[in-house]
């Protein structure tokens, strides 16, 4: 059985846990936190150097890190990769969207906010500069989503699993979500997909 070492109240960590809910398959998860350095820990940098989770681990001790390297192993040969090869590109193209211009705003905000750890970094300047470029990123998002139901095209792909992960949940950063309302008829479509569980949700 797959293993996956990570925060529950991470959004990164929650992508490969939901796609997993959403294909059907069994895996374990190992919290790994690192508010009490537990990414740090002799054993886990063993693993990933990087210090980061998630993790995954294989049944055959083969290791896999960065959240969407994972969405893109198990969603291939799914529904969840497109078979259309510029739709795979566009995908493709949102993941890594999500990764540059999205989480390092929206989640970072939210953990700014919400995380104890952080509070020291959140500073005003560093808050207003998120805001911005946040506001930035959802308004990408809206513009696509206000002529396509889902970033790769009119099926849920990777890519929706990759940008729900912080979005639905952009509130907690102080985002308007009221201010978008296709992303925000996006994150009900993408709720409403067989599968679908909550972030603290744990097999």
């Amino acid at each position: 059985m797959i293993t996956i070492y990570g925060m529950t109240n991470s959004g990164n960590c929650y992508k490969p846990r939901l796609l997993m809910a959403k294909l059907g398959r069994p895996f374990r998860h190992v919290e790994v936190n690192s508010d009490d350095r537990g990414t740090r820990s002799k054993e886990f940098a063993a693993k990933n150097p990087n210090a980061m989770v998630p993790l995954m681990e294989f049944e055959d001790g083969r290791l896999l890190a960065e959240s969407n390297a994972m969405l893109l192993h198990l969603g291939e040969g799914t529904r969840f990769i497109p078979q259309d090869s510029y739709e795979r590109a566009l995908a493709y193209q949102w993941l890594f969207f999500e990764q540059y211009s999205h989480e390092p705003y929206i989640a970072v905000r939210r953990a700014l906010l919400t995380f104890p750890n952080r509070k020291a970094d959140a500073t005003p300047e560093r808050l207003e500069a998120t805001m911005e470029r946040g506001n930035k990123a959802l308004l990408v998002m809206e513009m696509r989503l206000s002529e396509a139901s889902f970033f790769a095209g009119e099926t849920l792909s990777v890519a929706d699993v990759a940008l729900y992960a912080y979005t639905h949940v952009a509130a907690e950063g102080g985002f308007d979500l009221s201010a978008y309302p296709a992303v925000t008829d996006w994150l009900g479509r993408v709720e409403s997909d067989p599968g679908h569980v909550p972030m603290d949700w744990l097999p």
